[in-house]
Parts: structure tokens; sequence; C-alpha cells
């Protein structure tokens, strides 16, 4: 399993046998797990089914992806762009053996891994390829976040400075990842026979796909407030609709996880990372639904804004735990500086709790109505984001005039095949 992280150029990672990452890793953007593929037989299970030249295409366009993705955890943002490309250029050209006249649908057999762990899945089944792929630019969106907000300068722990324009960029690169796995649950898994589903990795359960999607989702309500707190013009209102939101999507997030398989390390990091963000989205949410009651004049409003004021601050202290216990858990990763939302919040929030309890707290003392000193509920607001639209692109006119007919070749033709399935 793998984390978006910040992470120098001399380190060295790769295949197996190579050196492992020795820099604990830094997260702004949760990316969950990277999946690569692996040097895959793709040439014999094809000849005399296919033409040369589509096998030819099939290959190279394979192997360019292979050869990016194995040092992608030293990449930068113009890296990660490259291998995007490659699985975008990949991607239509595998979609043919997807198509049913082709026939083709199980005759390779793909092999994917895990960079952290070297945990191999191999099926023979198109659909799983090109799954594995959208994934991959999936994770690869959310990487490009990450690496996005991380600040370059090598100062471990330092305060984040990112510009509002690449705040956005980061958005739009999380919408896209949210819309890639919204697609592959309800377009690509469906293709997909129950029998080979059986033999899915964990990080491919239809829950977990839903989960990581709607986490994009809560990432971006999550900058969009850390703006809004920026933003003069921004109003209370406003601030405590986008906190609200920022609960509801990462409690969505954490309920698709309840019927899915979390026993391994991803499913648990996952699990302890939304634990800790809806921890944080719920301290502010409170904070500002008590600064909005306490703009009331009556004492109930006053009472009802302390009740919320004080849960935020416990919230706050409970959100350092389920942070620290997120960070220490396999694989470890770099407790970060408040960022955000959260970079002043550790301090607004118990300040103000403090304050108001100074100015309102003989209030509960005349009260006798244990009603009122209950907290209340936090508003329900209709949620502003939804995935971005993705569609597969066309498969690649190459396989126009494929039927899966034998191609016939020349002796020559079959004996030149022989040598480079030999000398690979």
């Amino acid at each position: 399993m793998g984390c978006g992280a910040s992470i120098p150029k001399k380190c060295k990672v790769g295949g197996k046998g190579k050196k492992r990452r020795s820099v604990i890793q830094e997260v702004a953007v949760f990316v969950p797990t990277i999946r690569i593929p692996v040097d895959s037989d793709v040439a014999h299970p094809l000849r005399g089914l296919v033409s040369k030249e589509l096998v030819d295409r099939l290959s190279k366009f394979r192997d360019r992806v292979v050869a990016l993705s194995e040092d992608i955890y030293c990449a930068d943002v113009s890296d990660v762009s490259e291998l995007q490309h490659a699985l975008e250029e990949y991607l239509p050209v595998v979609l043919g053996l997807t198509m049913k006249e082709s026939r083709l649908e199980s005759s390779v057999e793909f092999r994917w891994r895990t960079l952290d762990d070297d945990q191999e899945c191999c099926l023979s089944s198109a659909w799983y390829e090109v799954l594995s792929v959208i994934h991959m630019m999936a994770m690869l969106e959310l990487f490009e976040a990450n690496l996005i907000l991380i600040p370059k300068n090598g100062q471990v722990g330092g305060e984040r400075k990112v510009s509002e324009d690449a705040k956005k960029d980061v958005v739009d690169s999380l919408l896209r990842a949210s819309g890639c796995l919204d697609y592959c649950v309800h377009r690509i898994l469906v293709q997909i026979p129950a029998q080979v589903k059986k033999s899915f990795p964990s990080y491919f359960q239809e829950g977990m796909l839903e989960a990581i999607s709607i986490q994009a989702l809560a990432q971006c309500v999550e900058i969009q407030l850390g703006l809004a707190s920026e933003c003069e013009k921004a109003t209370l209102s406003v601030k405590r609709r986008l906190a609200c939101e920022l609960v509801s999507y990462f409690s969505q997030a954490h309920y698709c996880l309840s019927g899915c398989d979390t026993s391994d390390s991803f499913g648990k990091k996952l699990l302890l990372f939304l634990k800790w963000k809806c921890m944080e989205a719920k301290a502010v949410a409170y904070y500002y639904h008590g600064l909005v009651l306490d703009k009331g004049n009556e004492a109930s409003s006053h009472i009802s804004a302390v009740c919320c004021l004080s849960a935020a601050d416990d919230l706050v202290a409970d959100s350092k735990r389920a942070c620290l216990s997120f960070c220490l858990a396999n694989p470890i990763t770099r407790v970060p500086p408040p960022w955000g939302i959260m970079r002043n919040m550790h301090k607004k929030i118990p300040d103000s709790a403090c304050k108001r309890f100074q100015m309102y707290g003989y209030l509960f003392e005349q009260d006798n109505n244990s009603a009122l000193q209950s907290l209340p509920d936090l508003p329900e607001f209709a949620l502003s984001l939804r995935p971005e639209g993705y569609e597969l692109p066309s498969t690649d006119s190459i396989w126009d005039n494929v039927d899966s007919q034998p191609q016939i070749q020349s002796l020559k033709e079959h004996l030149d095949d022989e040598d480079e399935v030999e000398t690979k």
C-alpha cells in the first residue's frame, strides 16, 4: 500500500530486489495504494489470432507503462503526467481484447503488483487489465494532487505554502480521480464475471473503490473550506455549510467500508485516515455551527453555542490522537503540519470554547432544562460535488478488421516470432 509522498530524487525504489524507500513520507492527499503493471507475455497467447502489428503495438504500449511505473515514488508532477499519457495511449489498444467479436477477453494473463509489498495479482482477463489501468489513472491523480500540496523546499513539517491556482488544480485532479473510480464501480465491475472477481485483491472491492471515490470528493471540499476560511467575503453560513458537507462526505466514505474486508494493512490505513479526517471535519462543523448559533439573542442559543464549541474542542483533541494512529499504522507516514482549514483551528477552537464558556457559563447554572444543554445536531445540506464524468476512449482503429480468425503467416514470419519469444 502506498501513500502520496514528497520524496527526494536520490531515493531508490522499483522492482523486486531494489532498495526500499528510506524516507518517511508525508501525506496531504491520501493515496491508498499504487499498483503497477509487471512484464507479461502478451505476444505468445495472441500469436496466430491477430496480426503481428497489433501484438507489437499492444506490447510496446504496455512495456512503456511498465518502464515509466517503476520509479513513480521518486517522480515529480511532469513524470506523473507522462505516465498518465502512456496509460491513455495504452487503454484504447487493450480495449480491443474486451470486444465480444474478438473472443480474446481471457486470452492473456495480465500481471500487476503493489509497489510497497510486491504482492502480485495475475488474471487472464482483459477487463481486469482495463480496471487496473483506470484504477492506476485515479491513483496517479491523487498522487499528483499530493505532490502539488507538499512543499518542495525540503523543510520537514514546515508550513505548506500553496497558491490558490495550485489548489484549484488539486481540486480538478481529485474530481478526475473520483470520476475514474466511480466509472470502475458502475461500468467496469459489472462486466467482470463473479468467478473472476473472487480472485481480486482487497483494494478492488466495490465498497473500497466507492470509499476512495468519495474520499476524493471530501478532500475537494476540504480544500474549498480552507480557501473559504481565508476569504473575507465568505460568510459564517457558507463556511458552516462546507464544513457540514465535509462531515457528510467523510462519513459516507467510512460507511462504504462497512461491508468490506479491511483486515490487511491497506484497509486498516484507509479506515484510520477516514476516522481522523471525519473527526477534524466534525470539529470544524461544530465550531462554525456554534458561532452561527451564538448570533442569536436567546439564552438557549448561547447555551447551544457553548455546547457546540465544547464538542469542537474535544474533537480537536481526539483528532490529534487519530492522526497519530494513522501515521503510525503500516506503512508509517510523517505526522503532517496542520494545513488548510486546520492550520488555525487548533488554536481558534480551544480559544473560542474557553471564551464563550467564560461569557455564558452562568447560564448553565441558571437553566434547569438539561435538554437545552445537550449537543445540538449539525444541520444537513445537499451535497454539492459529484465525480467528474469519465468515459472509456474508443477502441484503437487497429482492431477494426480483427474477428479472431487465425492470421495466415509465412514460415519465415512464424520462425521470427518464435525467436522473439525465446530471447525475451
